[in-house]
């Protein structure tokens, strides 16, 4: 009975919490009951309909993995490696240790071809069909059945921790205004950004500099005013 894997992720952009990535493993002929489960990119579904949906495709997946990949180890990789091969590297992990007749990635970047030979190319003598394509969550249904197990846990990893900070984080995104006044609050409160913070991102930089700068302002402000006095 052929075995078909879906990869998909959960938070490559955001700038606050983990990265997940899952795989979905299905028999060929239980595909159709993904669809009946209506089954769809994460992104289109609602969190009460993603929650409903976890435990339906854990009873009728094979097998599945789902990895968690802290702000702080992003930060560590980054030094070495962009984000894409970061993705490439656990993707191939996963394939590796599902070991499925075929596998379908929804592509981290628009040369589809050349992730599927990175991909190829980690994964030794095991011999798997390699099929990477972008948006793929939403042609092909194992896809769509990683991302939102993959959504899931990013959700609930949010959730544990403005549970344990006590703040309201927002999505974690760059684009939700509500993480860029974490981001402001976290740093006032901490001095500098916890690990569960991406350092490396852009917008952490920017608001880390803005905030420097507007010290410094104060600052010269301050001094100016004493040598007046």
């Amino acid at each position: 009975m052929k075995t078909v894997l879906g990869i998909d992720e959960a938070g490559r952009g955001a700038v606050v919490g983990p990265l997940i990535i899952a795989g979905a493993m299905f028999n060929e002929q239980d595909l159709p009951k993904l669809k009946a489960l209506e089954v769809r990119d994460s992104k289109e579904l609602n969190g009460n309909k993603r929650e409903k949906l976890e435990d339906k495709i854990k009873d009728l997946a094979v097998d599945f993995v789902v990895v968690s990949i802290s702000a702080h180890t992003i930060d560590e990789l980054r030094d070495v490696k962009n984000l894409n091969r970061i993705e490439v590297d656990y993707m191939a992990d996963i394939i590796k240790t599902l070991r499925p007749d075929r596998v379908v990635v929804d592509s981290p970047e628009a040369n589809t071809q050349k992730i599927k030979e990175e991909i190829l190319g980690k994964l030794g003598d095991l011999e798997v069909e390699v099929v990477s394509e972008n948006y793929a969550d939403k042609k092909y249904p194992e896809v769509s059945a990683a991302s939102i197990l993959a959504k899931v846990v990013r959700d609930r990893s949010i959730k544990g921790l403005e549970a344990r900070l006590g703040e309201e984080i927002g999505a974690g995104y760059p684009s939700d205004e509500r993480t860029i006044n974490f981001l402001k609050r976290i740093l006032k409160k901490y001095r500098g950004y916890p690990e569960f913070v991406r350092k490396s991102w852009i917008t952490s930089q920017r608001v880390k500099g803005e905030k420097e700068q507007k010290s410094l302002d104060k600052f010269f402000v301050k001094s100016e005013g004493s040598q007046e006095n």
